[in-house]
């Protein structure tokens, strides 16, 4: 039996949807499905099961918009981490991690609206009515961890000193996956001026709608790998490493679209080239331990493995440099092996 042209076009549009899928968990450019995939599929079917590829080919759409708009539309279906809630609304989400059966489970105990501000005195109002209305005593909690705004750590009138007026001898900690985030704040001034160049860089254009099509066109051009700027946060601490190696693997093209935008800030960005270098590797360790601190099933044991092993690597890192190599640092390697001398002069 022969199958019919709507079957398949169906099939080739499945097929679509699942590499797409497949795309997007790798992390890998959308781009990679027109130039990478395709060729790969048609050279197997030519070569292996010896049938005519094109026909197949021309039924699976995967050029750079259509997997975007393949992703996009999942997307839809899939509940993210953080809300996106209209009015400017501020939900207050709290977990609990507690032990039964001696195993720990960790769940979500509520997600509430924080109705008039979000200031410390607010959220132990919301948490302490849903103690009351559960009939759960305040006293059963022993910690609680934080990230570090303000409304949560403040000494006198915020959420972990009212916490601990109703809860006695209660342990308050910076939430561990937030303390990775807490280095780019105490970075030498160098590092610290470098840092802002990127962000400054990033904002000049993505902040500009005319900008950004300028930029896309130009790394059309010049054949990038990646389409797109991330934007730099200083919420999201994961964000860093991400917005760093986008920006160094598209940084060539940067310098060409600032050379009629903005010269001093392409002088700037090419003074401190090795020190962007530097810090992509070292915040894309940093993004790679805080994903391993996520997910269920941490405890102290595999919480302190992973920390000992980010360490050793971080501490390798910084004795590598010292003795000039890189291979530790593999955006630092890249750029040592086309320079006769590529020196790290800064403080780590």
């Amino acid at each position: 039996m022969f199958a019919s042209t709507s079957q398949r076009n169906d099939d080739g549009l499945r097929a679509s949807y699942n590499i797409s899928l497949l795309i997007a968990k790798s992390g890998k450019p959308h781009t990679i499905g027109d130039k990478l995939i395709l060729p790969a599929v048609e050279e197997v079917l030519k070569t292996v099961l010896h049938k005519p590829a094109s026909d197949i080919i021309k039924r699976i759409p995967l050029s750079n918009n259509n997997v975007e708009r393949r992703i996009d539309e999942m997307s839809s279906d899939i509940e993210v981490s953080y809300s996106t809630l209209p009015d400017n609304a501020a939900l207050l989400l709290a977990y609990v991690r507690f032990i039964m059966n001696q195993e720990i489970y960790e769940e979500l105990l509520f997600a509430r609206t924080l109705i008039t501000d979000t200031k410390g005195e607010s959220i132990f109002h919301v948490l302490n009515d849903y103690f009351i209305e559960k009939a759960i005593p305040l006293s059963n909690i022993i910690s609680v961890a934080t990230d570090g705004a303000p409304a949560m750590v403040g000494r006198y009138r915020e959420f972990i000193s009212y916490l601990k007026q109703n809860v006695s001898g209660v342990l308050a900690m910076h939430c561990v996956i937030h303390r990775q985030h807490l280095v780019a704040k105490y970075l030498s001034v160098r590092l610290h001026e470098s840092r802002h160049l990127v962000i400054d860089a990033v904002n000049r254009i993505r902040s500009n709608a005319l900008n950004t099509r300028l930029f896309a066109q130009l790394y059309e051009e010049n054949d990038e790998h990646f389409h797109q700027l991330l934007l730099h946060t200083e919420v999201r601490c994961l964000s860093k490493g991400l917005c760093l190696t986008r920006f160094f693997a598209l940084f060539e093209t940067i310098l060409e679209f600032l050379d009629t935008k903005d010269k001093i800030l392409k002088e700037n960005l090419m003074k401190r080239k090795t020190d962007i270098a530097y810090l992509t590797d070292l915040f894309t360790k940093f993004k790679m331990a805080n994903f391993q601190l996520q997910g269920d099933s941490l405890n102290l044991t595999k919480t302190k493995s992973i920390l000992s092993v980010f360490l050793a690597r971080v501490k390798l890192m910084k004795q590598n440099i010292g003795r000039g190599e890189f291979l530790s640092s593999p955006i630092c390697h890249r750029q040592a092996a086309k320079k006769t001398t590529f020196q790290l002069t800064f403080n780590i």
